[in-house]
């Protein structure tokens, strides 16, 4: 179990102590958070763009902390005798305690990074490689600056892999910045899309950031890339090490050929891969699904794994990340997508949509942000698709206009027209009443929306009742 003693954090740090604390002791935990720290741990105070982690120390003293890491000497309502330990800079100090403690474990890292997908691919390599050995994931989406220091200081100091996802695509040098600290071995790239365009500018510009990860892996270690991305192969030539491409493409070397859809069973197709064929089927739902499973077996074969064992871990419960199914009003189902939203991962959702039984699909899309330039043609993309397959459209968000209007322009041939309902952000409770009130046995709505807008909420508001379900028959 993971524990850091009172020197170890201060060589870690540079950090210098100020008041008491036994030598002998042992923090078994970092919480930057002062709501969640419990008797001995270790307080960060981190500074934050809206919060100043500094305010709360005195808080983490009360809850029990033994001592907090601080970057100022004069805080308020913290008592004297609580011990400190002060740095130049919080987040700093973080982040040279991680790079300590990274080049004192044996593990192999696994950096995974992209625009679309990397909490999926995280998932579906770490289940993966815990077939292979033991694994420490990165949890949720502790992907940047300060997430990505957590997840190495969280893990046990003899796992044989850490497996973190790297954000990036505000700034160039963020992600070259995690490599320095995390130290990959591995690099996977899932995507370039023109995500976070309004703080890049072009999607040249992001695809730059991403390939700092390639940039950063060593001559004896390996880049995995989406062989299906023109952007993400053109890395190759930037790679020190080996290079494994998958995808669906011909050249790819791990490929799925006849890729054939079971619902919410899950997705079979051929794979080929180190010159064999293989026939598989993964619980893993939509063509989403296809690349979650072939960015792990590509990380697995970068390994030199036997396929078997590599598919029972892609059967492990917490692969498919993305996508929840709930029960909703009047026995109504409903996919839970709303993570996050991007043009590519909502037309994935969609052919979800598509492909679960139905008597009437619905999608309830919320806007997608942070496009910049390209948002109406991207949101319009979208609307295309969804008119090609839904029944019913809400939209949330003033942004999703240009979505619902090409939905809309869509021939419907002998299919009833489209219902399409508009709602902007302030009206999240009209929508979810009237989602109450449509909603019935047969339906399937999905519901996904980029990750400011909180569309968890609607469904957590939507899940089933016992009073939602209508007696049998239906109404």
């Amino acid at each position: 179990m993971m524990s850091y003693s009172l020197e170890e954090v201060i060589a870690g740090t540079g950090g210098a102590l100020q008041g008491q604390l036994a030598g002998e002791f042992r923090f078994s935990r970092i919480v930057r958070d002062s709501r969640d720290v419990r008797a001995g741990d270790l307080y960060w105070a981190i500074v934050g763009e809206r919060l100043d982690g500094h305010e709360f120390v005195g808080s983490a003293a009360d809850a029990g902390a033994a001592a907090a890491i601080v970057a100022r000497e004069e805080l308020s309502g913290v008592p004297g005798s609580f011990p400190i330990i002060l740095v130049d800079d919080t987040t700093l100090a973080l982040q040279r305690f991680a790079a300590w403690k990274r080049q004192r474990m044996r593990a192999d890292a696994i950096g995974i990074t992209g625009s679309v997908g990397k909490t999926s691919a995280k998932e579906s390599i770490a289940a993966v490689l815990a077939e292979h050995g033991s694994v420490h994931r990165s949890k949720g989406n502790y992907n940047n600056e300060i997430g990505l220091p957590l997840s190495i200081l969280e893990a046990d100091d003899d796992v044989d892999f850490l497996v973190l996802e790297m954000g990036g695509a505000y700034a160039f040098g963020e992600i070259r910045q995690l490599c320095e600290i995390a130290r990959p071995r591995i690099g996977v790239v899932t995507n370039i899309y023109p995500v976070h365009l309004e703080r890049m500018g072009t999607i040249e510009a992001i695809a730059e950031t991403k390939a700092e990860l390639v940039d950063a892996i060593p001559p004896d270690g390996i880049a995995v890339l989406n062989g299906d991305d023109p952007r993400v192969r053109a890395m190759a030539s930037r790679c020190r090490g080996r290079v494994i491409t998958y995808g669906l493409g011909a050249d790819c070397d791990v490929r799925a050929t006849d890729v054939e859809s079971d619902g919410l069973k899950g997705t079979s197709f051929w794979l080929h891969i180190n010159g064999q064929r293989h026939h598989v089927k993964v619980p893993l739902v939509g063509a989403h699904g296809v690349q979650i499973a072939l960015v792990a077996l590509a990380t697995g074969h970068a390994y030199g794994m036997h396929i078997a064992p590599m598919l029972v871990g892609l059967r492990s419960p917490g692969v498919q990340v993305r996508l929840v199914f709930e029960r909703g009003p009047g026995g109504a189902q409903i996919i839970d997508d709303t993570y996050n939203a991007s043009t590519p991962s909502v037309l994935a959702a969609l052919d979800v949509l598509r492909d679960v039984p139905a008597e009437r699909r619905i999608a309830v899309l919320g806007e997608m942000r942070e496009l910049g330039s390209v948002s109406v043609e991207e949101h319009r993309i979208v609307g295309r698709r969804t008119g090609e397959l839904v029944d019913v459209l809400y939209t949330y968000g003033e942004l999703a206009d240009p979505l619902a209007e090409a939905a809309s322009s869509v021939p419907r041939g002998t299919r009833p027209p489209l219902e399409v309902h508009p709602f902007g952000l302030a009206e999240r409770e009209e929508l979810v009443d009237a989602l109450r009130r449509d909603l019935r046995r047969g339906d399937v709505a999905l519901i996904k929306g980029s990750r400011g807008l909180e569309m968890e909420q609607m469904v957590a508001a939507l899940r089933e009742r016992p009073d939602d379900i209508p007696a049998e028959g239906g109404r």
